[in-house]
């Protein structure tokens, strides 16, 4: 170690483990003061590498500040500490110490100056998400938690190869920039998209996230994707490849959300949506995409979050998670019906909220680089983001015809998160400056011209008119949509049981003949060996003389021959 800096990921890892042996007033002072106390330590972090280490002759650097990496790290500071607020009243003891611990490994990511210490604190995130998914309780959640582990730990285990073959390839570990000219650097990309949601394994958010509870469900939407839009930053900016994976998750994210009942689902391909945006940015590479990337993740997760957190609070509140059961809730929980709308529409980049002083940067991005097809998809995605969580959410749960329901508003703690980030949304798309000041690159970008301006609002208001036009068809029942989550929660346990079927009489009959050949090849080492046995008889003195005299004379006989 270099200089003595506390590592801001440790004090959030080190903290969860004593949260659980905390009650009351102490607990809930440590859930929000752990993460502001690492928020200040992301700030102390200077530029370069502060911790290095030796490990198998390779040098190690598990702390390293630059502009890229406090900005994911102020963010992730930032939504543990909301999270935890909004989670003050969950009765799990497990669940809050599980996120900070996640929450504390994607700050170590973020930080990280070398591949060697990515992996390992990418598989202590994967730890963390799984507990927060399983500490929810009931088949459904153990399920999931264990579905969820097998593709993360897929993903590890492709990025763990492709760590090992670029340091036994290159000798080094620092994590720089890479490209696409090795195996290695393929297993390393794919491990980074399995992790961001992308195809063919997308569904595991949309299957997982909603398992968790109505609190855990706002932690997994923050760190999981995100942090790997920052590795992808960092390792492969400029890959023509993630335009087109970017935009495939665009429009995946909105077909499916747009066929989905459940809000936590819906909300969830959301995700898979919002991180195949970034991606195509990264895919374009220039200042100004990275630079949108960037700020459009920091954004993402608070208006994200901010939108789970009201679907969280209707779940706990009435017990209710499809649209088709909801409707007319903005008459009881107003607040949370405001909160939820400024979350939606943050999302769906309106001028003087979050989404739109990012968004735009890498829509104007595609522009520069005169990519005409990408820029007019990407355009079409805004539209289509409008309109599957900035009006179908919002509409359906609170605005769409009264369903009766009548529930109160969550409690203090709850209401107070969201009140900080809808706060958030709206301060950052009125004055983005600070957010452009953390950005990587110097920002020579203006989101408030006219253009700009009547661009969009031309966009959302067409995407109003064609929902509204589409309503009918929109409404939704009971049931969820099939994805490619089928293969491994369906169809392999169904080919498993086929093949158990069909296989299991030949597969018995060959053992069965196997353990009558040994049970006959034992009878007769047993008559040979046994008690009774030739072998085990007594010999006499004399036999025994003659036997030794006879393999003495055969020595000699050898040896002189």
């Amino acid at each position: 170690m270099t200089e003595l800096v506390i590592h801001p990921a440790l004090v959030l890892i080190i903290g969860a483990l004593g949260l659980p042996w905390l009650r009351g007033a102490a607990r809930a002072l440590a859930v929000v003061a752990l993460p502001l106390i690492a928020l200040a330590l992301v700030w102390q972090v200077p530029d370069g590498a502060l911790w290095q280490t030796r490990f198998l002759d390779h040098t190690l650097t598990p702390l390293q500040g630059d502009r890229l990496s406090r900005l994911f790290a102020t963010v992730f500071a930032l939504m543990a500490a909301i999270g935890g607020l909004f989670a003050l009243g969950q009765p799990s003891r497990v669940e809050v110490p599980a996120a900070f611990v996640y929450a504390g490994s994607a700050i170590g990511v973020a930080l990280a100056g070398d591949l060697i210490t990515v992996f390992v604190f990418w598989e202590l995130m994967a730890i963390g998400s799984t507990l927060v998914i399983w500490s929810q309780g009931g088949d459904g959640a153990y399920r999931a938690a264990r579905r969820y582990l097998m593709i993360h730990l897929l993903g590890g285990v492709l990025l763990f190869a492709g760590v090992a073959g670029h340091v036994t390839q290159t000798g080094e570990v620092a994590f720089v920039r890479l490209a696409l000219d090795s195996p290695a650097h393929w297993l390393i990309l794919i491990g980074f998209l399995i992790n961001a949601g992308a195809p063919p394994l997308s569904a595991w958010v949309s299957d997982a996230y909603p398992q968790a509870s109505w609190s855990g469900t706002v932690f997994l939407s923050a760190f999981t994707t995100k942090t790997a839009v920052c590795v992808l930053i960092r390792g492969f900016p400029g890959t023509e490849l993630l335009i087109w994976v970017g935009l495939f998750m665009v429009f995946y994210g909105i077909v499916y959300a747009l066929l989905e009942n459940d809000i936590r689902r819906l909300l969830s391909y959301s995700i898979v949506n919002q991180a195949g945006f970034m991606i195509a940015g990264i895919g374009i590479g220039t200042e100004m995409a990275i630079n949108g990337v960037a700020a459009h993740a920091f954004v993402c997760v608070l208006y994200k979050a901010l939108l789970l957190m009201s679907a969280g609070s209707v779940i706990r509140m009435t017990g209710r998670r499809h649209c088709s059961e909801l409707g007319g809730l903005w008459r009881s929980m107003p607040l949370t019906a405001a909160c939820g709308t400024i979350g939606a529409l943050a999302l769906s980049a309106l001028p003087l909220t979050s989404g739109f002083v990012s968004k735009s940067m890498v829509v104007q991005a595609a522009a520069d680089g005169h990519l005409t097809g990408v820029w007019l998809l990407l355009i079409a995605a805004s539209a289509g983001a409008f309109l599957h969580a900035g009006i179908k959410f919002p509409w359906f749960v609170f605005f769409q015809k009264d369903s009766g329901l009548r529930a109160a508003e969550p409690p203090a703690s709850m209401r107070w998160a969201m009140i900080l980030l809808a706060f958030l949304c709206i301060a950052i798309g009125v004055w983005a400056e600070p957010l452009y000041a953390l950005l990587p690159y110097p920002v020579r970008y203006e989101p408030y011209t006219v253009g700009h301006v009547f661009t969009q609002l031309q966009l959302l208001l067409f995407a109003a008119l064609a929902f509204f036009v589409m309503l009918p068809r929109l409404r939704r029942l009971l049931g969820s949509t099939l994805d490619t989550d089928w293969v491994w929660r369906r169809g392999l346990p169904a080919l498993a049981r086929a093949v158990e079927r069909v296989g299991a009489p030949p597969v018995r009959a060959l053992a069965d003949a196997a353990r009558r050949q040994a049970n006959r090849a034992m009878a007769a080492a047993f008559r040979h060996y046994g008690p009774q046995g030739r072998l085990a008889a007594t010999w006499s003195t004399r036999s025994m003389a003659l036997s030794v005299l006879v393999l003495l004379l055969g020595y000699l006989l050898l040896y002189y021959l």
